[in-house]
């Protein structure tokens, strides 16, 4: 059962931006409303997609060095790298469906 696993500041550049497949990272943060409605999602899918793409966690009241680096502003914010390279992003607690369409975009590119 594959499960969104944490990054920090310190291991973003390995467990992201060098990723072998495609990643979505959840920027996120413990007293946030929306990120814990988004979270079961991420857990569903990163199941659905084991094995095409990796689902990662940055709590950005601990990582805020990362965060500031990729202009995040509001959270959750989801963004998608691909070859270390963000390439689609989505913003606030969107439905599942929606989340979907953004990962097959990529997986198809």
């Amino acid at each position: 059962m594959a499960q969104p696993f944490a990054v920090t500041d310190d291991d973003f550049e390995e467990k992201v931006l060098n990723a072998s497949r495609p990643i979505i990272v959840d920027f996120w943060a413990a007293w946030c409303g929306p990120c814990h409605l988004i979270a079961p999602i991420l857990e569903e899918l990163a199941n659905e997609y084991n094995g095409r793409m990796d689902f990662a966690r940055l709590d950005v009241d601990s990582n805020s060095q990362t965060a500031v680096q990729y202009g995040i502003r509001s959270i959750p914010t989801l963004i998608v790298f691909d070859d270390g390279k963000p390439v689609s992003q989505v913003v606030g607690a969107v439905p599942r469906s929606v989340l979907k369409k953004r990962i097959d975009a990529v997986l198809q590119g």
